[in-house]
């Protein structure tokens, strides 16, 4: 075993006296790239630091001290680790590093890309990056923008890789079999795959999602199929206001938005396939849905109804008119809010107040 040179000595004495600008860079790193990636739009799985430990360093040195010259050469003293969910917010995270450091780009390395074409493994962007003056200055510590550190960037997969194959393969320092090299290799093909796999259906997705706003933007209803996103779409273009307004006017009460998301689970136990089809129930039932908030506030003082009422009242009229009867306005009523011996009460009152309205005799 090599022993400690003199020139390995006073490395680890300016590592020492560094120690404390290593450990608030490690602090300072992380919160500033949440903060971007915050304003960037980009969710990550997780931010890591850490400082490389004396001992570790010592094992390092007594390696390739000799390569070297100063403290100032070693780039991974201070390592900071941003994981996230898609193979393609790895680039991203790369564009927010570029803005925020000046990165040393002789030294990084995108080991992504250093594979051959039939061989899988460990997977990560690597970036040397340094804090610059113009970013963010320390008056006690100026070492701050001298000292390079590490960023590696890589997928939830890919950091799930990387462990299982530092525990299985590196971390005993022992050579393993090459049987289970080949496994290792294997597995690493298959959550490479699996990742790839993550972000094209997030493009899919993304892409599915802009045409459902474009159908909706341009009035093709019949068209959309209701689902969770597109109803959300649907939503944005207020399809009850107009109803909600004449109710509302009644009694010039004041509108009160609240979520109409928990429709959804209702229109389509309807049977509704498309947003059409609740455009048609709009359009089909909207003068029954006022005659009954007519009679239901017309002669109180209610100042403040919920845009939910418009909508309740539609599948109220439809359900009379369909023949549904107080069982069908109590499972409206459970599917809205939740099963309840309250709601057949509420559905048994509904029926009392509607049954002379006129909707029901046309």
């Amino acid at each position: 075993m090599r022993t400690k040179s003199p020139h390995t000595d006073e490395l680890l004495a300016q590592y020492r006296s560094l120690l404390p600008v290593y450990e608030k860079m490690a602090e300072l790193i992380p919160e500033r790239l949440k903060d971007f990636f915050a304003e960037a739009g980009i969710i990550v799985a997780a931010v890591e630091h850490r400082v490389k430990t004396e001992s570790s360093l010592a094992g390092k040195l007594q390696l390739k001290g000799d390569k070297y010259q100063s403290i100032y050469d070693i780039t991974d003293l201070v390592g900071i680790r941003v994981i996230t969910f898609y193979n393609d917010d790895v680039d991203k995270v790369a564009s927010v590093l570029e803005r925020l450091f000046e990165i040393d780009w002789e030294n990084s390395i995108d080991k992504r890309k250093v594979h051959e074409i039939d061989s899988f493994g460990y997977l990560s962007l690597h970036y040397i990056c340094r804090i610059p003056e113009s970013a963010y200055t320390h008056p006690e510590h100026p070492e701050l923008n001298q000292i390079r550190f590490e960023v590696q960037m890589r997928t939830v997969l890919q950091h799930a890789w990387a462990n299982m194959n530092h525990d299985t393969g590196y971390k005993s320092g022992v050579e393993i079999p090459r049987t289970y090299k080949r496994n290792l290799s294997r597995l690493a093909g298959i959550l490479e795959l699996v990742d790839d796999e993550f972000s094209r259906i997030r493009l899919e997705l993304a892409d599915y999602r802009r045409q459902v706003q474009n159908l909706v933007a341009s009035g093709n209803l019949s068209e959309v199929q209701l689902d969770g996103d597109s109803f959300k779409s649907y939503l944005q273009i207020g399809p009850f206001d107009a109803l909600m307004r004449q109710i509302a006017a009644i009694n010039q009460a004041e509108i009160q938005p609240v979520d109409l998301s928990n429709f959804l689970p209702l229109f389509t136990e309807m049977g509704f396939q498309t947003l059409g089809d609740i455009d048609k129930l709009i359009s089909d039932y909207a003068e029954a849905a006022y005659q009954i908030a007519c009679f239901q506030i017309g002669l109180t003082d209610i100042d403040i109804l919920s845009t939910s009422v418009a909508p309740q009242n539609l599948c109220t009229a439809y359900i009379l008119k369909k023949g549904g009867g107080s069982f069908g306005l109590k499972w409206m009523l459970d599917t809205l809010n939740g099963p309840s011996e309250v709601n057949k009460e509420m559905a048994e009152l509904l029926i009392e107040q509607t049954k002379d309205l006129p909707f029901l005799n046309q």
